[in-house]
């Protein structure tokens, strides 16, 4: 059979999806395999080690470093508090006594009588990472982490900002491709997620974060916006850390561009249902994507196939004849169809450059002919 590689983007009614939740440093896993978790739940903590301040101890007491220890009133491994004395002079005459005061509360971790440096360590700060879905737990991972497995709808998307949040959807607009008002967010969706519409601009952003939205789901958005939002050019990065108090999903593209009618359908349906979405995008080595799932509960999702069942994120291998795909450059640019057929042999498109093409067929029945590197998949 014809077959193309292509990159593409995953979206699913029902899938069967395992993530991986990991410490960063060895910790405690307090979950075991078997157990049942909800998406708030803490599955694994740890403490990730204070910054390190370094004091020069002998300049401040006017001192020769093999003097600092017999100066010294705290000893490796004492904690202390900010401002307290933790090296004075003992002079014959008390008035021109010298005293070294702690910069930070935390423990003294090295005296060196050497360098005359005291290197103090702020107190650790505690990890924790939740579950991020409802699910169950699969593997535990000794001291790192856990895998949890469940049936949901898996959609991704082209760019977010924002990270990891959970809350119910709600659907604000009545077609996909509507511009997502102010006047759309009402005080009934705080806590939630919003989704639906071809562009949001700032307003309606302020609106949804004076109101408390916990996440956006929505076709377009400028550049502009992000920009103003974050308060600095975004650039070529790694984005989900951003501190916004927002997640927001871009599901087609920069500029006003219409959702796409199948994530549309998928997300009405799955209204009212908690959400988890995480806006982290990498679009460099390593392709990282935005995403949203939302869990069924055990009941609904019993109908799930075996060839549904795989890990979330994963991509698509390549594309076939039937394939649908989305147009990523114009004239175009983000619409939805079909792959008709997936000829072999080059082509000469309209730049004169001889390229692999293949010929896709929209929704109305009309054909074009494209090359391979301007679309994606959609894998469903």
């Amino acid at each position: 059979m014809t077959h193309a590689y292509t990159p593409g983007l995953r979206l699913a009614q029902k899938l069967q999806i395992r993530k991986s939740r990991n410490l960063p440093l060895p910790g405690d896993v307090i979950v075991k395999k078997g157990d049942m978790v909800k998406s708030g739940d803490i599955v694994a903590r740890t403490n990730l080690p204070g910054k390190v301040h370094s004091v020069n101890v002998i300049n401040r007491l006017a001192i020769l470093p093999n003097d600092l220890r017999k100066n010294m009133l705290k000893k490796e491994g004492d904690s202390v508090v900010k401002d307290e004395t933790i090296a004075e002079t003992k002079p014959f005459i008390k008035m021109f006594k010298s005293i070294c005061l702690s910069p930070i509360t935390g423990i003294i971790e090295t005296v060196s009588d050497i360098t005359g440096q005291v290197l103090l360590r702020e107190p650790p700060k505690p990890v924790q990472i939740s579950a991020y879905i409802d699910g169950k737990v699969v593997e535990t991972i000794e001291n790192e982490g856990v895998v949890i497995e469940t049936n949901a709808t898996f959609v991704q998307g082209i760019f977010g900002i924002g990270g990891e949040t959970t809350g119910e959807l709600q659907i604000i607009v009545n077609s996909p491709d509507d511009i997502v008002k102010p006047e759309d967010i009402k005080e009934t969706h705080r806590g939630k997620i919003i989704a639906g519409g071809s562009i949001i601009y700032s307003d309606a952003i302020k609106k949804a974060l004076e109101t408390g939205v916990k996440g956006i789901v929505v076709g377009g958005i400028r550049d502009k916006e992000i920009n103003e939002l974050l308060g600095y050019d975004l650039g070529v990065a790694i984005t989900g850390s951003e501190d916004i108090n927002i997640t927001i999903i871009i599901t087609e593209g920069f500029g006003q561009i219409r959702m796409a009618q199948k994530t549309f359908d998928i997300l009405s349906q799955r209204e009212g249902s908690v959400a988890s979405i995480n806006g982290a995008t990498q679009i460099r080595a390593g392709v990282v994507r935005p995403e949203i799932i939302i869990p069924y509960s055990n009941e609904d999702s019993s109908d799930i196939s075996a060839e549904s069942k795989s890990p979330a994120g994963e991509e698509s291998a390549g594309i076939s004849i039937g394939d649908q795909v989305r147009i990523i450059r114009n004239p175009n640019f983000g619409m939805l169809g079909n792959v008709k057929s997936l000829p072999s042999e080059l082509r000469t498109i309209e730049t004169e450059a001889r390229a692999r093409v293949l010929e896709v067929e929209f929704p109305d029945g009309k054909t074009a002919i494209v090359p391979r590197a301007n679309i994606e998949a959609i894998k469903t």
